[in-house]
């Protein structure tokens, strides 16, 4: 046990992970397909998947995202007031803002483009019908007017409440530049959410140290309840998009690290263990907001002021992983019902989906919606999304994944443009280590 303790908190993670899984496996075995199994204890009998499934692994696992999102409308406004009001350049916003929008939609673009490219060589999806009774119903997304009139509060407290990202981040913007034109007021008002920053930030140090027991937890409950006979079946479209997942993730984030920073990719890679683990295990990049603006600006080295704006942005609007799913999907589900796209086709199925990622930012089911709206501009059933449901939890956690390490590279370009980078931070090994001692010490 005390080896155990002794290890990062990464490699804790990774425990937790690897045990969950196992767990999960060996429950799925001995459930073997029926509602529940009854272990006789003397005068009663426990029931396995309610006690363990339903009961302690729903439970821990969803009391550690809890844990996680209960910090971040926090975290996104005392982190963006501290970061907004610290600019002493007012042009200096809106070059962050020009800059993050351009390098998030371009990253979501080349994401596409490369996801239809593979799918396209390798056809995942012939050979394939269609079931019977699939039957999707597409939510209707918002229109570009609804969706820039929403990015507005009417009550700042209500979205902060409703969780609702973009509103907070545009009041936490006019509250953070208000503040930064107020004088010694302002200045004062500063100092007292420099303090909050703080204390929020410990916080969320403190909370990391129950991520190996609640990673563990949703990985057993996952691997307990999904239908690996319909992984099998799918097996080839699952294959290409973790692929296409993959090489987004590890050479075209390299390549474009490289290109406008000359930061080394393999170093920028090491250090998003830990944030690539969370986003994995949660399925929610705001979830993990907490540990991706940690990472960004403990580890890689970019500046509060830069961070705090680029990485809630990123949360909110960047969707290369959802981009890279739908991609793949639209090109699968033509071939399921064998219809040809043109090139214009693909074309428009790559233009509708990187504005769709800002569009549809805010709405539950983002990713499903996304596609469903792709499926309409080309004129494809939608309810071939109804093959791909089954394993889609497995590839949301990995486009997560690449969704945070996405957020994270454009908060590196960005700073280190803006003269807001430490090199030295980012290329020491030892970075954040005193965050790593913590968590240990309190163990």
């Amino acid at each position: 046990m005390s080896k155990v303790r002794s290890l990062s908190l990464t490699s804790r993670i990774m425990v937790g992970m690897v045990l969950g899984v196992i767990v999960g496996f060996i429950f799925q075995a001995i459930l073997a397909g029926e509602d529940d199994f009854l272990v006789p204890l003397g005068l009663f009998s426990l029931p396995i998947k309610a006690f363990f499934v339903d009961g302690i692994f729903h439970v821990g696992g969803q009391i550690f995202i809890a844990s996680l999102k209960m910090l971040v409308v926090p975290l996104v406004f005392v982190s963006l007031v501290c970061g907004t009001c610290s600019l002493s350049d007012p042009k200096k916003l809106g070059r962050l803002g020009g800059k993050s929008i351009l390098l998030y939609l371009a990253t979501t673009a080349i994401a596409i483009t490369v996801a239809i490219t593979l799918a396209l060589l390798v056809n995942p999806g012939e050979g394939i019908n269609l079931p019977s009774d699939a039957n999707y119903s597409a939510k209707e997304a918002p229109t570009l007017a609804q969706v820039i009139i929403g990015m507005f509060p009417t009550n700042p407290i209500d979205a902060m409440a409703s969780g609702n990202m973009l509103q907070v981040i545009v009041f936490a913007l006019l509250f953070g530049v208000a503040m930064a034109l107020s004088g010694k007021a302002g200045q004062r008002v500063a100092n007292v959410f420099e303090d909050l920053n703080t204390v929020i930030l410990k916080l969320v140090t403190l909370l990391m140290n129950i991520a190996p027991y609640g990673v563990f937890f949703l990985m057993a409950k996952l691997f307990t309840t999904i239908d690996l006979k319909l992984i099998k079946s799918l097996a080839l479209y699952f294959g290409v998009v973790v692929f296409a997942l993959l090489f987004h993730g590890l050479v075209n984030y390299s390549v474009l690290l490289k290109l406008f920073t000359g930061l080394n990719p393999i170093t920028f890679l090491k250090k998003m263990k830990n944030a690539c683990l969370f986003a994995f295990s949660t399925s929610s990049s705001s979830a993990t907001m907490p540990i991706t603006l940690e990472t960004a600006s403990k580890k890689l080295g970019a500046h509060n002021s830069v961070a705090s704006f680029t990485v809630p942005l990123g949360a909110t609007i960047n969707m290369d992983g959802t981009a890279i799913m739908q991609g793949v999907a639209t090109v699968f589900i033509a071939q399921v019902f064998s219809v040809d796209l043109t090139i214009s086709d693909y074309l428009m199925v790559i233009l509708t989906a990187t504005l769709a990622s800002v569009g549809t930012a805010g709405v539950p089911g983002v990713g499903l919606i996304m596609l469903a709206m792709v499926l309409n501009q080309v004129g494809l059933p939608v309810e071939g999304i109804a093959i791909i449901i089954g394993v889609d939890r497995l590839l949301d956690m990995t486009r997560t994944a690449v969704n945070v390490t996405g957020d994270c590279m454009v908060t590196c370009v960005v700073a280190k443009s803006e003269g807001e980078f430490d090199e030295d931070v980012f290329n020491d090994p030892n970075a954040a280590k005193d965050l790593e001692d913590y968590h240990k010490s309190i163990k």
